[in-house]
């Protein structure tokens, strides 16, 4: 008989974890000391990631001796369709200020981060997210993550209520049942202990002894509206209307960002259209995609273990019928109905119900004040006077909530105080761009991301404005790494960080984020990437058919076509 083939490292961690609780208890009194390499890998599945100060790498003590790594851990808050009320809007804020850094981050799945969260608070600052009535379990690891969700607060119909309400029965269905969360966050030292020999064990009735394969990603998006990029995820649901009511969803799976171009196994996917399911049969369906995905997905190189690699290998439709197999249900094919459109909610919008909503651009999803821009001290402002239901949305920005039409010149005031551009002050380029932090806080970065793409988009504009195009819609995501956090593949134009200070040029894929982008030119230097891009744009404008978008040209033309 052959060798069973070895499991990775990380698959021994969870097996030998007691439900995810390792040593982290034992590890969190010692400050002065980082967490051991098994532990950083089980604090992921908390909502943990162990990094350093890559700004301070090089620091040197008063006698000249190196000071080491300074580390640091960000915290991820999980949020369901990106619903934050005022409240825990302003506890983030005052969390990001008794523990963090200072700044508060949405993330490109509608959540929250703390960075610079140091060891000896790291206890305060989650039992602190868990006070507010969030949690930041399985906000990453090897679960399902956050469960993404059009986030606009549309009121004269039922659609957005049921799939926000579909979105909160799927988070709830496929989290983590372990004990270890509780007893490691939310006891005091007077409490229970968390790693004596007989602990607490629970049935994981979807994720088994050992968890998943890889992290797992799901979202919720209508076809008019693929606000949260639902082909890049590994399960996602297109909402199917008639008659003002959702009758089902388009399951896709699939979809997936990350790569290594040194690993020629690996490869950024979109979602496959796998079946058509009824509302009622939408988490038995799910839970057997899951399933599957346990059972079947790649336990050897994490490198190959996402669902997409599964897929690919199997073919879908050994895929589908697996699936059919561990739910007893035939999926039919997919409905016709596919995306169609996108909306960044930016701007004020009537709601349906004599209430408007304002969505609020975040550039790179930063809450900070610097210089004239004071958003930190501008949504304090605005969340205490207005205590407003908040959404996150997947483009980084803040929807508020159900305002009253009389209470409009008095939110937009405060905008103004703060320095915060209303969307007519704001280029489409701006609006739909996002980027990865990257630098400093990320360890897997190669370059910077965050903190570079503001200037790029500035020199963008200027030539957008020189071709007569200034409100040109142009999605652009830039990531510091290859592993596509910020879905960098997907957008009409991507940049992604290859090596310090330079980049991959990929152009072609859309706004709507049903197609992948292609490389247009590599290993460009930062300070280059405008002046790289000039020839295309200039051809763009002379060669564009009608209003065509800048991917859809792009795209028509083809790689070896396009001027250099």
């Amino acid at each position: 008989m052959a060798d069973e083939p070895k499991l990775s490292k990380i698959e021994g961690i969870k097996d030998a974890s007691r439900q995810l609780r390792g040593t982290i208890a034992d590890e969190l009194p010692s400050t002065s000391t980082p967490f051991a390499d098994d532990t950083e890998q089980l604090l992921k599945m908390h909502g943990i990631y162990q990094q350093d100060d890559r700004d301070h790498r090089k620091d040197k003590n008063a006698d000249g001796t190196a000071k080491g790594k300074q580390y640091i851990c960000m915290v991820r808050t999980r949020v369901p369709g990106g619903k934050v009320t005022a409240k825990q809007f302003l506890d983030h804020l005052d969390l990001c200020d008794e523990y963090g850094n200072g700044t508060l981050r949405i993330t490109s799945r509608q959540g929250f981060q703390l960075h610079g969260v140091i060891k000896a608070n790291l206890k305060a600052a989650v039992a602190g997210i868990n006070k507010t009535l969030l949690t930041t379990l399985a906000a990453c690891g090897d679960v399902n993550r956050n469960v993404m969700c059009c986030p606009a607060p549309i009121r004269n119909n039922p659609v957005h209520d049921e799939m926000q309400a579909m979105a909160d029965r799927i988070a709830a269905h496929f989290k983590p049942k372990t004990a270890a969360y509780h007893e490691i966050w939310l006891t005091d030292e007077n409490g229970e202990k968390t790693n004596a020999a007989e602990w607490h064990k629970v049935e994981e009735p979807i994720y088994g002894e050992h968890y998943l394969p890889r992290k797992f990603k799901m979202a919720v998006a209508l076809p008019e509206d693929n606000c949260v990029d639902v082909y890049t995820n590994d399960m996602a649901f297109l909402a199917i209307v008639q008659d003002g009511k959702i009758v089902g969803y388009n399951v896709l799976v699939g979809g997936g960002m990350g790569q290594t171009p040194s690993a020629e196994k690996t490869f950024v996917a979109l979602a496959h259209r796998l079946a058509y399911v009824t509302p009622e049969q939408l988490l038995p369906v799910a839970e057997a995609v899951v399933k599957v995905q346990r059972d079947y997905g790649n336990r050897v190189d994490r490198k190959v273990a996402r669902l997409k690699y599964l897929i690919h290998n199997w073919g879908l439709p050994k895929f589908k019928a697996a699936v059919e197999e561990y739910c007893g249900l035939p999926l039919p094919e997919p409905h016709p109905a596919d995306v169609t459109d996108v909306d960044d909610h930016i701007g004020w919008h009537e709601q349906g119900d004599g209430k408007w909503f304002l969505g609020i651009n975040v550039e790179n999803g930063r809450i900070k004040d610097e210089g004239s821009l004071r958003l930190k001290t501008g949504f304090r402002a605005l969340l205490k006077k207005f205590p407003l239901e908040t959404r996150l949305t997947a483009l980084q920005g803040v929807i508020l909530c159900d305002v009253r039409p009389e209470d409009r010149a008095a939110i937009d005031a405060i905008l103004v105080e703060h320095g915060i551009k209303s969307a007519g002050e704001l280029s489409l380029l701006r609006r739909y761009s996002i980027a990865c932090p990257a630098f400093p806080t990320c360890g897997l970065a190669v370059t910077e991301s965050e903190r570079a793409l503001p200037a790029v988009i500035d020199q963008l504009e200027v030539e957008l404005a020189k071709l007569g195009l200034p409100q040109e819609r142009i999605s652009i995501h830039m990531t510091g790494c290859p592993n596509g956090c910020a879905r960098p593949y997907t957008p009409d134009l991507g940049f992604v960080g290859k090596t310090l200070g330079k980049y991959t040029i990929y152009v072609g894929g859309n706004v709507q984020g049903t197609r992948l982008g292609f490389i247009y030119k590599d290993l460009i230097p930062q300070a280059d990437l405008v002046p790289a891009l000039q020839p295309l744009l200039q051809d763009y404008k002379a060669n564009r058919h009608g209003s065509e978008s800048f991917g859809d040209y792009c795209t028509r033309q083809g790689a070896d076509a396009l001027p250099k």
